[in-house]
């Protein structure tokens, strides 16, 4: 699986200040850093950037690919003209830059698809449509096919098109984690080629900041099952950059097992397990609805 690393964000107060103060070693360092730990893809993401986004865009990639020229780069902000400023400066990489994100709302992916097609850029297709969030898979289908038709129409092809179905927080919303499974399971047979990726984070933020790791590294061996592609990821959680690139499989084969019995509508029996295999056990049985959310789930 491909790991977008996700800390070159604004929201970090190291990596904000060094945004606001135009302090190149930050960003240099962390993009070092994120190369070291494995991720295949580096995230710059600015936030809304509605002021001086055309002007800090740019100036980050440019310091960014002054240290890192062999990782691709994710361009995060709803900024559509810092996009673009940013896309005139890029240095080639051995894969395309990505747009991060086109909405499933007009007024946005009209702007947004002809800067994919112009500048060979890869695209994160956000299912986020006029209503918000879609309710279900069949919600995610509809607004696949809409985007992926202005899409096809403008010239950028299925392999350039990596779709978010949204992940959401498991303590306010479970049986989205569900559906969100089941549209996976039916996006690749839909458009073949595409691509796919998530928010892993999302599904961790509410609970307690230690549960957030095993959370995220359950649903992304789950999502994985359903053919996802690529999640954008915590470069400082080893263990599930391990699993993402194919180690750990007795906790893979554990979360394939508890899920293997959810949809067999038996209970799956983790007793015999160790306590680290059996968290693992119960953390997918709380993302499929078998237990109910509580912080305490692991001690149960």
């Amino acid at each position: 699986m491909y790991l977008i690393g996700e800390s070159l964000n604004v929201i970090s107060t190291k990596i904000g200040r060094a945004f606001k103060e135009r302090d190149p070693k930050p960003l240099q360092e962390e993009a070092l850093f994120q190369k070291k730990k494995g991720m295949d893809y580096i995230d710059i993401n600015l936030g809304p950037a509605k002021k001086d986004g055309h002007e800090l865009m740019p100036w980050v990639v440019q310091v960014v690919q002054e240290v890192v020229q062999d990782i691709p780069l994710v361009l995060d902000t709803s900024n559509i003209g810092a996009i673009e400023a940013a896309l005139k400066v890029y240095k080639e990489t051995p894969l395309p830059p990505i747009i991060n994100s086109i909405m499933v709302r007009t007024a946005r992916y009209e702007k947004m698809i002809p800067l994919a097609a112009k500048y060979n850029a890869d695209v994160i297709a956000l299912m986020w449509g006029p209503d918000g969030l879609p309710r279900d898979e069949h919600e995610r289908g509809a607004l696949a096919a809409e985007l992926m038709n202005a899409l096809h129409e403008a010239g950028v092809s299925s392999d350039r098109v990596w779709i978010d179905g949204l992940v959401t927080p498991v303590n306010i919303q479970q049986p989205q984690l569900i559906s969100l499974m089941n549209f996976m399971a039916d996006i690749h047979d839909m458009f073949p080629g595409i691509k796919s990726t998530c928010g892993l984070s999302n599904i961790s933020n509410g609970p307690p900041e230690h549960l957030r790791p095993i959370l995220n590294t359950t649903y992304m061996i789950m999502l994985e099952r359903y053919g996802m592609y690529s999640v954008i990821s915590d470069p400082l959680d080893e263990t599930l950059t391990e699993i993402a690139k194919g180690g750990r499989m007795d906790i893979v084969n554990v979360v394939y097992d508890a899920m293997d019995a959810f949809y067999e509508s038996t209970l799956y029996d983790f007793s015999g397990l160790s306590n680290e295999l059996q968290g693992y056990a119960k953390t997918a049985n709380v993302i499929m609805g078998v237990s109910l959310y509580s912080d305490s789930w692991l001690e149960v």
